[in-house]
């Protein structure tokens, strides 16, 4: 059906010089690019993009898309904050594509722009000046006009002005499509193993096709292996600081009972030596009372001595003194 689509729409524009002006939303009148880039580009009134010199007016989203569209934006915002390796952008700022055969102005719902692109997206640049190195539309199916502009053309034009890669994503399930330039610069869609689809433009990006619909919360993502290794990055800073810190404590806790155990040997053996020096100490007072029960019989047999040596002097059987 898209194969028919686009014949159809080339065939359409063979007498349009490339222009594709059927569709309530693109003007009959002719606009030059100056002009739109001083009345139209910027303007409160409606957004517009501008078809080699015809407005087309951007189609308005409704929640599903929304959500939907917000769920990929935060995925890929937090992969970017592990892995900075690009800028992103949205809020309907647009890049010039000179084509062979026409020159548009495209405001993709997002575009990346890679650090090694040779021209960087400034803080304040109100238009890219290069090519987005990925552009992202959420499609917009208010009218087969609409469809095809983001399913055909605009895939045309961006593998036609090198943008690398183009995330479609259908909020009914019918389009989304995620399409990788092949050598011949036309656009294939990106391999996928399991339902998951790896960008080569940010090695390390992966998601499973079935989340742009089911859209698991952060924490089921952190556990999901897919995107454990980027998804809600600040959440993990804060759970690792609460492991590293849960840790501390534990090593702390061992410590301290370490240092329990310690003083509790220490106060074993403080008891241990009280227990010998009051040992010693009784052994030293039995030594003083056998001592003194030896002085004791000493002095009573140096009494006995010289009372038998008196009673022997007396009878005379000894000298005299």
């Amino acid at each position: 059906m898209t194969m028919q689509r686009s014949a159809t729409l080339e065939a359409e524009s063979i007498g349009t010089n490339g222009n594709y002006t059927n569709g309530i939303n693109a003007t009959a009148e002719y606009v030059p690019e100056a002009l739109y880039w001083e009345k139209y580009y910027e303007s409160s009134d409606s957004g517009y993009e501008w078809n080699n010199g015809q407005l087309e007016e951007l189609p308005v989203t409704d929640h599903a898309k929304y959500m939907m569209y917000l769920w990929f934006v935060d995925m890929l915002r937090d992969f970017l904050h592990v892995q900075p390796l690009a800028r992103i952008v949205g809020l309907e700022l647009g890049f010039r594509l000179a084509l062979p055969t026409k020159t548009t102005i495209r405001k993709p719902d997002l575009g990346v722009v890679l650090h090694t692109n040779p021209i960087p997206l400034g803080d304040h640049h109100r238009s890219y000046r290069g090519i987005f190195d990925i552009c992202l539309e959420s499609l917009s199916d208010g009218s087969q006009t609409e469809i095809d502009r983001d399913v055909i053309i605009k895939r045309e034009e961006y593998a036609a002005a090198g943008v690398q890669e183009y995330y479609l994503l259908d909020e009914r399930g019918m389009e989304t499509q995620f399409y990788g330039l092949n050598r011949r610069g036309v656009y294939v869609p990106l391999p996928q193993s399991n339902g998951v689809v790896r960008s080569r433009v940010l090695p390390g990006f992966q998601f499973r096709v079935a989340d742009l619909y089911a859209k698991p919360d952060p924490r089921q993502m952190m556990a999901d292996p897919v995107y454990s290794g980027f998804i809600a990055p600040f959440v993990r800073a804060e759970r690792q600081r609460a492991e590293a810190a849960e840790a501390r404590a534990e090593q702390s806790e061992t410590r301290a009972e370490q240092l329990e155990r310690r003083a509790e040997q220490s106060e074993r053996r403080a008891e241990q030596s009280e227990g010998r020096a009051e040992q010693s100490e009784r052994r030293a007072e039995a030594e003083r009372q056998r001592a003194e029960q030896s002085e004791r019989r000493s002095e009573q047999l140096e009494r006995r001595a010289a009372q038998y040596a008196s009673l022997l002097r007396a009878a005379g059987l000894l000298p005299p003194d």
